[in-house]
């Protein structure tokens, strides 16, 4: 965590002794606070997780393939065509 900015809200959380001691030994390597180390290793973590949910890589071909998907003219869909003609049921009022 490069960036400090105020701190006012607080998480806990329980631990076994031998979680809590590993956590003490890597944040003393690190030469961090235990918080500092808790708080940047689940920062980092969180960024992770968040990023699979919301970006994905593809290699040269299967980037073509999906520029190729994104170009090509919609599939007809009669049925999704139908629906969208018919009135929304947050239209027309509470009389539905």
């Amino acid at each position: 965590m490069t960036q400090r900015s105020a701190r006012s809200a607080k998480l806990d959380l329980r631990l076994s002794p031998e979680a809590k001691e590993r956590l003490q030994a890597a944040a003393h390597v690190a030469q961090r606070s235990v918080s500092e180390f808790v708080l940047d290793s689940a920062l980092e973590r969180a960024g992770e997780v968040l990023t699979n949910r919301t970006r994905f890589g593809l290699d040269a071909q299967r980037w073509e393939a999906f520029l190729e998907a994104l170009d090509s003219p919609p599939r007809d869909l009669p049925r999704l065509a139908r629906l969208l003609q018919e009135p929304s049921v947050f239209e027309g009022g509470a009389d539905r």
